[in-house]
């Protein structure tokens, strides 16, 4: 037998052995409780990154231990295969996307065996194959029959780069897209749209269904969709019959309103706008259109307005007062007109000194005193006429009740989110089944036609929609009336896709359902989900909304598609960056020790970055498996940091884990083989609680190395359980398996059934970490079967038990040493203990004992004379 660990001969082997097994199939016995382990599907680039092997890494030990545990796991892998990458590769390359993404597919399939990854490849989903996108197609369907999907002219983010719209989600905090990174502009066109805000008040309160998600993920969503309660107040245009609806969360403030304001997009600007100012307001609408519309909002940028010149009248006491637009007030959000109270409005303060608009205090704390800066706290109504003295809190509901008494408003709970623009004017991407007839106007594609194809031999300009100069596939007749008609020309956010990928994957191969309900409903929702923080907003939103849309339409039953979610910290590396130039160096280029930069010989800045090939600062992970094998490599990211946590790469500790591992095979090794043992070592047997059962199911006795031997292995057993339940701390397990490994390592008594315990133990528990090496060494200690196969240990309470305790002896409360003695003795016997031992009797000698304290499981204390 080789006595070196050599992972490259193993893992090749174990994955055909897996593979040819079947043994990550989704099992059909429904006998055995289920459970779904999921990791976000990743886009198919062709090559693997650190960041992909923790996330893989994670979700398959998660379901390599629940299979052990007794559990029937689904454990799928698909891919998010539509967007723009593929499309720009067919720019730059001349490739069709389709060939470019499966090419990626097919190496990246390639790269996740190689990992290890105990995926059910019988349920693999592609999202750009017809045979998914058909259904994504069906089920915008479904969401225009419930009324849910609608068209309308908006102003959207428009990227100038891939020519395309963005949902506000994929806006960065600087206004730049988040795929080209190019700023984005604000654009009118007819979009289609899904009405998430339908199902606001339901996201925001099942929030609290999901105790297993990460309270800032949840934050993070409570504050995207952003409730507001108050009131929505109309103000009438002075000589005209229109009204301008406003939505404030202070109608308390009612009577300090000096001015309105529109978004230059609200159809009324052009109508209130007068003759002397329309030159002025349309140059300033140009000029706002530029802006996206992160930067319109930003706090931290000065907010820009002007005049249109026409008035409203307050409909609380019938004063006329301005009508303005400015960038920071947005259409699509709210009414797209707000109030101006600069007296009680951090921005408003702002704008009106700026502007030199009035400034009318209506709320008190105690007395009125000249205002430096807006008061925004609650406090006593004054300049309010009748409401007057009133506490501005309880001023709230009178003010909304006087407006729905007067007829010019009404109680109102808005909500930051808005409707999801779906529609995207790209060509790799899931084109909208519906048709635009002349006469019937917008028409659904019958479901019998689905999918709608994307068409083959298609011109990649990067300038707009391919689709659109293609009217042999744009132009057919309405499926209603037989018209000569029109395709819609866009295609559907990728984000689309990836909203029901988790609803498919327990049917992937139904050719006649989007999914069998039973088969789905018997495997939702996800029992663990794993991916990064970067989708709390995107990716879960739009699937929590999907899923409560699917369970109206009465396709599946459950509420939220997610039990428990996992966000993955990230995988980092050293950076080097030249502070003066910003330029990052190459680590290769770099001395570790005297940094500089290899150009300049300036000093350079050392921390540690996410990894990326723009900062050098990358790690091959098909290198580290080669050198090291894929146990090293899974290992390691387990044993860095605790997987919420991020990760700093170290070399030093993947040779520690390789250390390690080399540690476990010789250990297990030596036990296939052996050497001729000596007679057990430790002392004669006694009849403890630590005695196991024998082959005849009679108490063997045990030694106290013995015991103390089985004591560690069910301590393992034990801290591992507790380290693999609530939190996923698989750092610390992975140290509990060290001491294992250490403690059978030192052990005295090889020849004796506890120490065979002990390896079979080693190798159970490491198998969901290290799996290749697991089932090598399972099969060398003469197991047929797979190590992936057996029970997950369970910890006998018996083995945990102490039979002695170690108590420190002092001498006038200064310690002189400590002494075994039995776990059970009382005070007196502990005395005794004492009194009878060398190290008291060495120290006490000559010596008058006046008073014994005795602290019972820790310490005897000897006070003498003198």
């Amino acid at each position: 037998m080789d006595s070196r660990y050599n992972p490259q001969s193993i893992e090749e082997k174990w994955q055909q052995t897996w593979a040819e097994q079947n043994l990550d199939q989704m099992p059909e016995d429904t006998e055995k409780p289920k459970f779904y382990a999921l990791s976000m599907f990743p886009y198919p680039s062709g090559s693997l990154h650190m960041g992909h092997v923790r996330n893989y890494t994670i979700i398959d030990v998660i379901a390599r231990l629940k299979r052990m545990q007794g559990y029937r796991v689904l454990n799928p892998m698909g891919w998010d295969a539509f967007g723009l990458p593929a499309e720009n590769a067919a720019i730059e390359r001349g490739i069709p996307p389709a060939e470019w993404t499966y090419q990626n597919i097919s190496q990246m399939k390639g790269l996740f065996r190689r990992l290890g990854i105990s995926f059910d490849w019988t349920k693999e989903v592609t999202t750009c194959s017809p045979d998914y996108y058909r259904w994504t197609q069906w089920l915008f369907l479904q969401f225009l029959e419930a009324g849910l999907a609608y068209q309308k002219e908006a102003a959207v983010n428009w990227d100038p780069i891939d020519q395309t719209v963005l949902a506000n989600e994929q806006v960065d905090n600087e206004g730049r897209s988040w795929r080209s990174g190019a700023k984005v502009e604000r654009k009118l066109l007819r979009q289609w749209f899904l009405k998430i805000t339908d199902y606001a008040e339901q996201l925001l309160n099942d929030l609290d269904k999901l105790p297993d998600w990460p309270e800032r993920v949840k934050l993070m969503q409570a504050n995207w969709i952003g409730k507001s309660v108050g009131a929505y107040l109309e103000f009438p245009i002075v000589g005209m019959d229109e009204k301008v609806a406003v939505f404030t969360t202070r109608p308390d403030t009612i009577y300090g309103v000096s001015y309105v304001v529109l978004a230059p997009e609200h159809p009324l600007t052009q109508l209130v706008t007068t003759a002397d100012q329309k030159a002025a307001v349309d140059t300033f609408i140009k000029e706002v259109a530029l802006q996206s519309e992160m930067d319109r909002t930003a706090d931290d940028k000065p907010k820009r307005g002007i005049p249109t010149g026409g008035k409203v009248i307050n409909p609380f006491n019938d004063e006329e007062i301005p009508i303005w637009i400015a960038d920071y007030v947005l259409y699509e959000y709210g009414t797209g007109a707000v109030m101006g109270v600069p007296a009680h409005d951090t921005r408003d303060f702002k704008f009106a000194n700026q502007y030199e608009l009035p400034i009318k205090v209506v709320i008190v704390d105690d007395d009125e005193v000249p205002l430096t800066e807006a008061y925004t706290e609650p406090g006593i109504m004054i300049n309010s006429e009748s409401f007057n003295g009133m506490d501005s809190i309880k001023g709230k509901a009178a003010i909304i009740q006087a407006a729905v008494n007067s007829g010019c408003g009404k109680a109102r709970v808005q909500y930051r989110l808005r409707d999801w623009l779906i529609s995207r004017q790209r060509y790799w991407g899931a084109p909208i089944p519906v048709i635009h007839c002349p006469t019937c106007g917008t028409v659904p594609v019958p479901q019998s036609d689905l999918p709608v194809l994307l068409p083959e031999n298609v011109q990649f300009t990067g300038k707009g929609s391919p689709l659109a100069k293609m009217p042999e596939w744009v132009n057919v007749p309405c499926p209603s009336c037989g018209t000569p008609a029109q395709r819609e020309m866009d295609t559907m956010d990728t984000f689309m896709d990836s909203s029901w990928y988790f609803l498919r994957y327990p049917d992937a191969q139904n050719q006649a359902q989007v999914f069998d309900s039973a088969k789905t409903n018997d495997w939702m929702p996800v029992d663990q989900y794993v991916g990064g923080i970067e989708h709390a907003i995107l990716h879960l939103l739009y699937s929590r909304f999907f899923t409560k849309v699917l369970r109206d339409r009465g396709l599946i039953d459950c509420d939220e598609p997610f039990k428990r979610l996992l966000t993955q910290g990230m995988v980092q590396a050293k950076a080097y960056k030249n502070p003066v130039t910003g330029k990052y160096v190459s680590a290769s280029d770099v001395d570790p020790e005297n940094p500089k930069d290899p150009q300049t010989g300036e000093v350079l800045e050392v921390f540690y970055e996410k990894m990326s090939k723009s900062k050098y600062n990358g790690v091959d992970p098909l290198e580290v498996m080669g050198k090291y094998g894929v146990d090293t490599a899974r290992m390691f990211i387990l044993f860095k940091a605790p997987p919420e946590k991020d990760l700093e790469w170290d070399d030093a500790d993947v040779e520690g884990q390789f250390r390690f591992l080399n540690r476990v095979w010789r250990v297990v090794t030596e036990f296939a083989s052996p050497p001729p043992a000596p007679p057990c070592q430790g002392g004669e047997k006694d009849n403890l609680p630590s005695a196991i059962p024998s082959q005849g199911g009679e108490k063997e006795l045990l030694s106290k190395a013995e015991k103390d031997l089985r004591r560690a292995i069910h301590t393992a057993i034990k801290e591992v359980r507790e380290d693999l339940e609530g939190e996923y701390q698989f750092n610390t397990a992975v140290s509990e398996m060290m001491k294992l490994n250490n403690a059978l390592a030192d052990a005295k008594c090889k020849d004796s059934p506890v120490y065979a315990e002990g390896i079979n133990t080693l190798i159970l528990l490491l198998a969901p970490f290290s799996p290749h090496i697991a089932d090598e060494l399972w099969h060398l200690i003469g197991n047929s079967e797979s190590v992936h196969l057996q029970t997950w240990p369970v910890a006998d309470p018996s083995a945990l038990v102490t039979d002695e305790i170690t108590l420190v002896i002092q001498v006038m409360g200064k310690t002189r040493g400590t002494i075994q003695v039995p776990s059970g003795a009382d005070k007196a016997a502990l005395e005794n203990y004492a009194r009878e031992s060398d190290l008291a009797k060495r120290h006490l000698e000559g010596k008058e004992i006046k008073k014994v304290i005795v602290v019972p499981g820790k310490l005897v204390n000897f006070v003498v004379a003198g």
